[in-house]
C-alpha cells in the first residue's frame, strides 16, 4: 500500500492565519520532509477560497518537484470540469518533465463548486462537463495529435499538444464521492480509482468499489489494472490520546463551521469517538493504530493500493503536522509493509 498526504495549501492554524508566504514556504517543507522520511505521493488540492492557497496546483506541485527526488506528485483534485483539459494536460506534462516523471492527475467534478461560477460554467451541467473533459483529456494523453468535439469547448482538428508527458501514460486517477455512476465510470474507462471517505464507517464503500471492479471486468481490464484508493482526514502522533487531544479541538471547530454552511447538526464527542473507533473512517492515533486501521481499511475494501491522509484541515500547527509527516514516514509504513 501506498502511503501519502494530500493538502488543501491551508494558511488557517486553529484561530491563528499566517501569512500566504510562510503558509506555502510551510507546505513546501512539509512535501520535502515527507519525501526524506519516504512517503510514497503528496497532493494538492484546488479550491478557490481565501482560507486556501491552491487555486494553482501545478504551479505549487512543480516548486516541490525542484526540491524533491523520490515522491510522486499529484492534484488532490483538479476540478476537470471547470478547466480546459488542453492546459490540464499541458500543466501537468510539464510538471512531469520538472519532476522527472513523477507527476499523477487525480480528476473530479468538486465537491466544492466556487469554481463554476468564476469560470463561467452552469451547475446544470455538472455531470455533462466532467464527462465531456474527462474524454478529451484522455484522448490528449494517449495522442500526439488530437481531432475532438463536444459541447463545451471549440473542437480540435488534427492538432499536436506539446509537451508531452516523461510517462508515456501520465497517471489519471478518477476521484469520486459516493454516486454509483462514477464508480461504474471510472472501471469503464479502466482508470485508478480515488475514494474520498470523510464520514461514517469506510466498509459502507465496499459495495460501490465492487461495482468498479466489476465495470472494469466487463470493459475488459485485469485486477492489477484497477487500483483503488482512499483519501481520509488523519492525523498520527506518538499515542492515541495524544492524537486526539491535538486533533479533536480543531476537527470539531472546522466540521461544525461547514455543518453551519451545508446544514449538517454540530460536531459532538460522541460522533468523533465512533470515527476514531477501529471501523470508523477517522485515521487518528498512535501509529501502531494508525497502521491497524489502514490494513482495516483496505481488508474492507478488498484491497487498496493508496491512502491519502488529509492533515492540514483541524488547526493543526505545522510543528505537529511535520511530526505527524515523520511518525507516517519511519512507523507506519514500516508496520504496514511488514504485515
Amino acid at each position: 500500500m501506498e502511503i501519502g498526504i494530500d493538502s488543501f495549501a491551508s494558511a488557517l492554524y486553529g484561530s491563528h492565519s499566517l501569512s500566504s508566504v510562510d503558509a506555502m514556504e510551510q507546505l513546501l517543507d512539509r512535501i520535502s520532509l515527507a519525501d526524506q522520511v519516504g512517503l510514497h505521493v503528496f497532493g494538492i488540492g484546488e479550491h478557490h477560497k481565501k482560507e486556501f492557497l491552491d487555486s494553482a496546483t501545478a504551479v505549487i506541485l512543480a516548486a516541490a518537484a525542484s526540491r524533491t527526488t523520490r515522491i510522486r506528485l499529484t492534484s488532490a483534485v483538479s476540478v476537470l470540469s471547470t478547466a480546459d483539459p488542453v492546459r490540464v494536460y499541458q500543466n501537468f506534462a510539464t510538471l512531469d518533465l520538472i519532476s522527472k516523471g513523477r507527476a499523477e492527475l487525480v480528476v473530479g467534478r468538486g465537491s466544492s463548486v466556487e469554481a463554476y461560477p468564476l469560470f463561467g460554467f452552469s451547475l446544470n451541467d455538472y455531470d455533462a462537463l466532467f464527462e465531456e473533459k474527462l474524454n478529451l483529456l484522455l484522448k490528449i494523453r494517449d495522442n500526439e495529435f488530437v481531432s475532438w468535439s463536444g459541447r463545451f469547448r471549440p473542437a480540435i482538428q488534427n492538432l499536436p499538444v506539446y509537451p508531452r508527458a516523461v510517462q508515456p501514460k501520465l497517471p489519471v486517477w478518477l476521484g469520486v464521492g459516493g454516486t454509483p455512476e462514477s464508480f461504474s465510470r471510472a472501471g469503464q474507462l479502466g482508470l485508478p480509482l480515488m475514494v474520498a471517505i470523510i464520514g461514517g464507517h469506510t466498509a459502507r464503500f465496499r459495495p460501490l468499489v465492487d461495482l468498479y471492479r466489476e465495470a472494469g471486468r466487463k470493459a475488459g481490464f485485469t485486477p492489477d489494472q484497477l487500483s483503488v484508493g482512499i483519501h481520509s482526514p488523519g492525523y498520527v502522533s506518538h499515542s492515541m490520546e495524544q492524537a486526539i487531544a491535538d486533533y479533536y479541538p480543531g476537527y470539531a471547530e472546522l466540521w461544525t463551521k461547514l455543518g453551519r454552511e451545508r446544514g449538517w447538526p454540530p460536531v459532538t464527542r460522541a460522533q468523533f469517538d465512533s470515527l476514531v473507533s477501529p471501523m470508523g473512517v477517522l485515521v487518528v492515533g498512535g501509529p501502531e493504530q494508525v497502521a491497524e486501521k489502514l490494513l482495516r481499511h483496505s481488508e474492507a475494501l478488498g484491497g487498496v493500493d493508496r491512502f491519502t491522509f488529509q492533515m492540514d484541515n483541524a488547526g493543526l500547527t505545522h510543528t505537529q503536522l511535520m511530526a505527524s509527516i515523520k511518525l507516517i514516514g519511519q512507523e507506519v509504513i514500516p508496520r504496514i509493509n511488514a504485515r
